[in-house]
């Protein structure tokens, strides 16, 4: 007989220590991908001293890892369908682990960016399957609860990337920026190894689908060169650089459905894309995560240039948006549970169209306070709504396409945040009626984020009229049509 943490199941007397173990695995995982995207932006002004290099050089240790993660996770997503989502899982966490040891003793600037960039793989497969798993381990019941931790945790670890950055940077060097996710990775490699239940054996060979190399080449131009288009594509002579980019992933994206079409095993399946809550959630999560890097983007500039904060007063309310995600996760999770999916994910978008439409009228009249107002109610209804429409995908997913459609939901929140980077400050700086926000009058800077943030309440009433409509319409349909039924 096997042990406990190699069943496919846990035994009922096992099942709730299991859980917890799981989830702790699940959700260090979880943890150590965020912090890696965020830790890192802090320590660019040291890494271009340490390496005599320009701005424009270092900033790719972000973008090596960013890079790497949009590109890739799809794909491993689908190898983790595949080849099992426990084997690959625990290949992403020790990859991640070993590329941070060699991001803390790189000697050049160019190795660091290599390793940036297996991390980033290590991280892709770890945010996509961390969900996977959910659904393949946890009850219904507690679906929503354990897709809130992962968000609280996700959370967590984008708000601590850049004071514990600070700290190591000013305590002990830019190495330990890396090399601090070491011990945690060891760790969660050891929970997972432990907890994680035991890949589902095929009967033979000939039963395991092939990996569609030539789709996932593809995918992988098509977004490296979208990210691009948006991240670097600015600037003089960037516009142009911008719009060969965005040209290059339009006719990729073209190659790659008439590839997807014809292949025998195809990375997606073209129809599952047909599927109204597939299609609905993916949306809909790039609509919402657009918004909420508009906040990251304008929110700076405002409390600075229009507020007069210092930097530090500036940081400190920075901080209340993550501080209310973390403590607001879990309870949106349960509440999940409690309502259904579809019910959660109308009352957080409508929870964000009140926050956006907060943040465009209520800083005028009452300053950091309507500010802070705005911010404590936009990030809860953003939290329930991640929960809410993670739990609804997933529950949707067939057992052997769930590393995939992960990896699809989690793609379109990064695009989301890469285009709300780049539209949205472009939004931003257009309202503001001046080419650089930095040096804008504070009545300018005033009315961009009053604009921005009205563009943005529109943004997610849209999300909210499309979610409306594909999902809380059939489930009411289907609630009717039972109760019809009924004698």
């Amino acid at each position: 007989m096997t042990s406990p943490a190699h069943d496919p199941l846990p035994q009922p007397a096992e099942r709730s220590s299991a859980f917890r173990g799981a989830l702790a695995a699940l959700s260090l995982s979880m943890l150590l991908s965020s912090l890696g995207t965020s830790v890192a932006n802090v320590g660019l002004p040291t890494l271009a001293q340490a390496f005599d290099a320009s701005f424009q050089q270092v900033q790719w240790v972000v973008l090596a890892y960013l890079l790497a993660i949009t590109t890739l996770i799809v794909s491993v997503g689908r190898l983790g369908d595949i080849a099992g989502r426990r084997r690959l899982l625990i290949a992403g966490i020790a990859l991640f682990t070993v590329a941070s040891i060699a991001c803390g003793i790189a000697p050049t600037l160019g190795i660091l960016i290599a390793a940036r960039a297996a991390q980033g793989l290590g991280a892709a497969a770890m945010m996509a399957l961390t969900m996977a798993f959910v659904a393949d381990i946890f009850p219904k019941t507690r679906t929503g609860a354990a897709m809130g931790l992962l968000g609280t945790m996700s959370a967590i670890g984008t708000a601590l990337g850049p004071s514990l950055g600070g700290l190591l940077i000013a305590g002990a060097g830019w190495r330990t920026i890396f090399l601090i996710n070491v011990p945690l990775g060891l760790l969660a490699l050891l929970l997972a190894f432990r907890c994680l239940p035991a890949d589902l054996r095929r009967e033979g060979p000939d039963q395991r689908p092939g990996f569609d190399v030539s789709g996932t080449l593809l995918l992988a131009l098509v977004l490296a060169a979208y990210a691009l288009a948006m991240t670097i594509g600015r600037g003089s002579p960037g516009p142009v650089n911008g719009a060969l980019l965005l040209l290059l992933a339009a006719v990729g994206a073209g190659l790659f459905v008439l590839v997807e079409a014809r292949a025998t095993s195809p990375l997606i399946r073209l129809s599952m894309l047909r599927n109204p809550a597939l299609s609905t959630g993916l949306i809909t999560s790039a609509l919402v995560s657009a918004v909420m890097m508009s906040t990251l983007v304008v929110g700076p500039f405002y409390l600075s240039r229009s507020l007069g904060l210092d930097a530090a007063f500036v940081g400190l309310v920075m901080s209340i948006g993550p501080i209310v995600s973390t403590f607001s996760g879990v309870p949106a999770g349960r509440l999940v549970d409690r309502l259904g999916p579809a019910t959660a994910v109308v009352i957080g978008l409508v929870g964000m169209v009140a926050g956006s439409l907060a943040l465009a009228l209520l800083p005028g009249t009452f300053g950091i306070g309507g500010y802070v107002a705005a911010i404590a109610v936009l990030t809860p209804g953003y939290q329930l709504f991640q929960a809410a429409n993670n739990t609804a995908i997933m529950a949707d997913a067939g057992a052997q396409q769930r590393g995939v459609v992960s990896g699809l939901l989690n793609l379109s929140r990064n695009l989301g945040l890469i285009t709300g980077a780049s539209l949205m400050g472009a939004v931003f700086a257009g309202a503001s009626g001046t080419s650089d926000v930095a040096t804008a009058p504070p009545e300018a800077v005033a009315a961009g984020m009053s604009f921005t943030f009205a563009i943005a309440g529109g943004m997610i009433a849209v999300a909210l009229a499309i979610a409306a409509l594909h999902q809380v319409v059939p489930a009411v349909r289907k609630r009717l049509a039972g109760s019809s039924r009924e004698p």
